[in-house]
């Protein structure tokens, strides 16, 4: 996993507005009117019919769509008992979770009460005020009374996820597993070795799956679980066995599943070698699983393996599970979360896995095909299908046992709806990740004697997304580094201007003549271009010396991107290049050009921009669909913009029907589906959503993406350079560290797809 720093974490929660989470106003509130009907006096009307019928709450108020994520500390992440305030970042990260993955809000409550009956006395007094309660880091076995205690006194659903969520998740990867393993579960002989709320979780559900009681061995710190110890609480007494105490080596002799929910490296590989034909191995140890992957691996060729690990296969990851279980209990209004809820999610995130693997979840992972099987137990975190398939099932689950209020008529509206709901806002990015990770390339940071680039390199490094290559000054590069305490593990220092690149400069030198020695450069020249680093950066790519290059940050645009198109030159069959920003919405990516280098583009260089754009949308696994914006409607008036882009579109037409382009329109129209089909239903655009805009001119589409930058939350990569014959990416002068960490990911990616 990466190596996240203490002052970049700190940095990350202390920049901006404090905190990950804020409440957002969801009705109109800019006039007097709209403040009397938000309060006073309008705002009497429905308390009255709250009180006639507290059903109608949920009709009146956001309490159907708000989950409390509480906590009193006392067993945070791997950090223990630190407390209610310390706890809070941990519970504003929960609250973004379910924000972003399942469009549920949140208030995060951090209690300070350890005693079970004040903190359940405190949870009951402020129940009314949620749709649910999300219990989180309490340490066991207070964890277990008090989730017992409120789901019996509240009507609400409560769940301690740090117990359920990992049973869930696991018990789905432990269905599938035994399925490919061809073994029962009524006859599998399971080792837990932990016994902390998580673990006595899984090991109960696994007996509500079949696991025989008799055939499951749990040991904690101090051994295995043995009727002969005193040392026992009611939950660990219900898994004791009269056995002999015996070691974990001896305890897995002949196994079929070892549950690790304990401490790193305590498992080896012989201990593996000793478990029966097709073991299971659900090493769930955080930050370092019992046995590393590669050694549970390398064991033996039979091995299933699953850790909590996000850089190894059947990652068991409560994201699976908790947003869209809470999203399915909320939808129906569930007054709790019981054992047929939780078994719905189990064999929801079960099939899932068996079902074919969309090709965006493919990119995203950077493979070709991933399907079901030794390394693919459980759904990747990152299957935009998780809420269409949980989330029903949790909710159809909780109408049939009888615990929902609410019932849903159209299923198949449900599941739109639910498509709707989820973030997509960061999935771009994290598809670009996590292709990245796969094959991670040598990019070259042509202005390496700066701060935020040097970060950023660090930080691509650590997440295995590049092997960073800095031009620069070495001495300047080393102060700045021990100055900011940046720390690069694999990485390497060139100064182009130094005498031990003499040869390298006169061999990129004479390339750069032999290509523009009739555009009046001299070789002498030419050779003394290449002191400069962009110019060095952008020949080490054509070299093949390294993948890609970034730059820009602290030079403008023209200055920037000329080394690179005299050293490298335009892909084949293309005309000319073009500049690209992508926005990153909840309604998911949308990719405006050409808002950096085409000033006023005639109608052909529109065609082989809308093109080339839709060239590279394409690689992002994304289909286009482009509007050739105006500030005219399909004809409704004739100033040469418009013209010039409803030109555009009857040859774009005419020579690429397989795009899906139409104009010239309106921006507010194009965006918006259901006015585009009452409007003007002949439309190409009509019923689908638009993600790509082509704008008439320069200015127009550079004034858009700013405007936008700056007044809306969307996330933001480029300008991406489209058109070039190898990756080379300028920065927008001034960006950020993650910014620049996002056009490197975005860099590496378009490497790995030329190949």
């Amino acid at each position: 996993m990466a190596k996240v720093r203490r002052k970049e974490a700190l940095d990350y929660h202390e920049s901006g507005r404090r905190g990950k989470i804020e409440v957002v106003p969801t009705k109109p509130y800019s006039t007097q009117r709209d403040l009397s009907l938000a309060y006073s006096p309008g705002v009497a009307e429905p308390c009255l019919e709250i009180s006639e019928d507290t059903s109608n709450v949920y009709k009146y108020t956001a309490k159907g769509n708000l989950v409390a994520v509480i906590s009193n500390g006392t067993s945070v992440l791997g950090l223990g008992d630190i407390g209610p305030e310390a706890s809070k970042p941990v519970m504003e990260g929960k609250g973004l979770l379910f924000k972003i993955f399942a469009d549920i809000d949140v208030f995060d409550i951090e209690v300070d009460a350890t005693d079970v009956d004040e903190f359940v006395n405190t949870v009951k007094a402020i129940a009314p005020t949620f749709g649910g309660i999300n219990l989180e880091d309490i340490k066991a076995p207070e964890a277990f009374a008090i989730e017992q205690r409120l789901k019996e006194e509240l009507n609400i659903p409560v769940m301690h996820d740090d117990q359920h969520g990992t049973a869930i998740i696991s018990a789905a990867a432990l269905l599938n597993a035994l399925e490919i393993a061809e073994k029962k579960i009524d006859e599998v002989k399971v080792v837990v070795n932990g016994a902390g709320a998580s673990a006595i979780s899984c090991a109960k559900l696994y007996l509500v799956l079949g696991v025989r009681k008799d055939n499951l061995l749990m040991l904690d710190s101090k051994g295995v679980l043995r009727t002969a110890r005193k040392d026992l609480d009611e939950n660990k007494q219900f898994f004791a066995r009269e056995v002999q105490d015996i070691s974990l080596d001896e305890a897995l002799q002949g196994a079929d599943v070892f549950l690790g929910l304990s401490r790193g490296n305590i498992l080896d590989k012989e201990s593996v070698k000793k478990m029966a034909e097709n073991p299971i191995v659900f090493a769930l140890a955080n930050p370092d699983p019992e046995i590393s992957y590669q050694d549970a691996i390398s064991s033996r060729p039979d091995v299933i393996v699953a850790t909590g690990r996000s850089d190894h296969p059947n990652q068991v990851n409560n994201v699976l599970g908790f947003p869209y279980i809470f999203r399915g209990a909320l939808d129906v209004q569930a007054t709790s979360i019981n054992e047929e809820m939780k078994l719905a999610a189990v064999r929801a995130i079960a099939q899932l896995a068996k079902e074919p693997v969309p090709e965006e979840v493919n990119e995203a992972y950077g493979e070709r095909n991933i399907s079901f099987g030794r390394d693919l137990i459980i759904p990747k975190p990152l299957d935009p299908r998780l809420i269409e398939y949980v989330s029903p099932a949790v909710a159809q689950a909780a109408i049939e046992s009888g615990v929902a209020t609410k019932d849903i008529e159209d299923w198949e509206e449900y599941k739109t709806e639910l498509r709707k709901r989820f973030g997509n806002d960061n999935i771009l990015i994290k598809k670009l990740t996590q292709r990245a990770k796969k094959s991670p390339k040598k990019v070259v940071f042509a202005e390496a004697d700066n701060y935020k680039i040097l970060r950023a390199a660090q930080i691509a490094s650590e997440e295995g997304i590049a092997y960073p290559i800095l031009l620069g000054d070495k001495e300047k590069i080393n102060e700045l580094m021990e100055e900011y305490s940046v720390e690069i593990g694999d990485y390497e220092v060139i100064d182009p201007k130094s005498k031990e690149q003499i040869a390298t400069r006169e061999e990129f030198g004479g390339m750069l003549f032999s290509k523009r020695k009739r555009r009046g450069l001299t070789l002498h020249e030419a050779v003394k271009q290449m002191r400069e680093r962009n110019y060095f950066g952008a020949a080490m790519v054509e070299f093949g010396h390294a993948d890609a290059m970034v730059s820009g940050l602290t030079r403008n645009y023209p200055r920037a991107i000329r080394p690179a198109l005299q050293v490298i030159g335009v892909d084949e069959g293309v005309g000319r290049i073009a500049g690209m920003y992508i926005l990153m919405t909840k309604a998911g990516p949308y990719f405006f050009a050409d808002t950096t280098i085409n000033t006023n583009p005639s109608v052909d260089e529109l065609v082989d921009i809308t093109v080339l754009v839709a060239k590279i949308v394409r690689r992002f696994a994304i289909e286009p669909r482009v509007a050739m914006l105006s500030y005219s409607n399909f004809g409704s008036a004739d100033g040469d913009d418009a013209v010039k882009m409803r030109e555009t579109t009857q040859i774009l037409h005419e020579k690429h029907p397989y795009l899906t382009v139409d104009g010239e329109v309106q921006a507010n129209v194009a965006l918006d589906g259901e006015l585009l089909e009452e409007l003007f239903p002949f439309s190409e655009l009509a019923k689908k959503k638009t993600n790509t805009l082509i704008f008439p001119n320069l200015s127009s589409g550079n004034i858009a993406y700013k405007l936008l930058q700056k007044m809306s939350d969307a996330e933001s990569i480029g300008p991406i350079v489209l058109g070039m014959r190898k990756p080379v990416h300028v920065l927008q002068l001034g960006s950020s560290v993650r910014q620049i960490v996002n056009m490197v990911t975005l860099a590496v990616a378009d490497a790995q797809t030329r190949e």
